[in-house]
């Protein structure tokens, strides 16, 4: 049986954010442990999204853009601008911070923005491993483009293709676009698939699936995705966790002795510093 699931809507400063993951009906599909849709918004001149310095332990994130530029900076020193068919991977391992904010450039002029962050668990072998960022451009992913169709690999392996992005266990992440009529078969080399809709009217199997939902293929089924109208979607799934998670605030790990410790070290200031972004922070949530 096919499951939808209808996200979770959040309005951070005239930008929407939809979270599909966690929910009651998927705790995480494959790695993935958060899947957010920032936008589509047209934010006005001035404006723009400030994410204020805050820490991450036991995941990695991953930041993909189909319109609009977001600047990343954390306390590894990284400082790096993300735009279109770009990929931001953080790995949070033992404990990083970083802060997420629009360019100065975008903030002159209306700009929009339309992306996806995911957060991916760290397999319990390398959840304290040494923080990192790399960033890979558009033109470093593989690609197809096949009968209407553009395929773009984010991260992980599918299509008889695989990403220059490290990770950490099996993954699918694929980015697809397609025009009205075309269709694509979804990748079976995983163990556990999703699809979400960001924009469009489809059918998967021949049967409408809604804009802004995830979508989880029953086991089995063939996954024939079509278009009706142009349709921006994200594959995700690969390889299930190697045990159960707790997920508080920003943290993931499997203990929760864990994350009380990364409570007590945000208190107390032990994540470092953010070059050019150490004036504010976010304080540990009250709950």
């Amino acid at each position: 049986m096919t499951t939808i699931i209808a996200p979770r809507v959040h309005d951070i400063g005239g930008l929407e954010v939809r979270r599909a993951v966690p929910s009651l009906q998927a705790r995480s599909v494959g790695p993935f442990v958060f899947v957010d849709q920032m936008g589509p918004a047209l934010l006005d001149a001035g404006t723009g999204i400030d994410v204020r310095p805050h820490p991450h332990i036991g995941l990695a994130t991953v930041t993909f853009l189909w319109a609009g530029a977001i600047g990343h900076r954390d306390s590894l020193g990284s400082d790096q601008v993300i735009r279109p068919g770009d990929v931001n991977w953080m790995t949070a391992g033992r404990g990083i911070s970083h802060s997420e904010r629009t360019p100065p450039p975008e903030r002159e002029h209306g700009h929009p923005l339309h992306g996806m962050q995911t957060w991916i668990a760290l397999p319990k072998q390398y959840e304290e491993v040494e923080p990192a960022f790399h960033h890979h451009s558009a033109a470093t992913l593989p690609q197809q483009r096949r009968n209407g169709a553009w395929l773009r690999v984010i991260a992980g392996r599918a299509y008889g293709e695989e990403s220059p992005v490290k990770v950490f266990a099996d993954t699918l992440n694929v980015a697809i676009d397609l025009d009205p009529d075309a269709e694509i078969d979804i990748d079976t080399g995983h163990r556990e698939r999703s699809l979400y809709i960001l924009e469009g009217q489809a059918q998967l199997d021949g049967v409408d699936v809604p804009a802004q939902h995830l979508i989880i293929p029953a086991e089995g089924a063939r996954g024939r995705l079509r278009a009706k109208t142009p349709v921006k979607a994200m594959l995700m799934g690969g390889e299930p966790l190697d045990a159960p998670r707790h997920l508080w605030w920003n943290f993931v790990s499997s203990s929760q002795e864990r994350i009380e410790q990364a409570k007590h070290d945000w208190e107390n200031g032990r994540f470092g510093t953010i070059p050019g972004d150490a004036q504010e922070f976010i304080p540990l949530p009250a709950r």
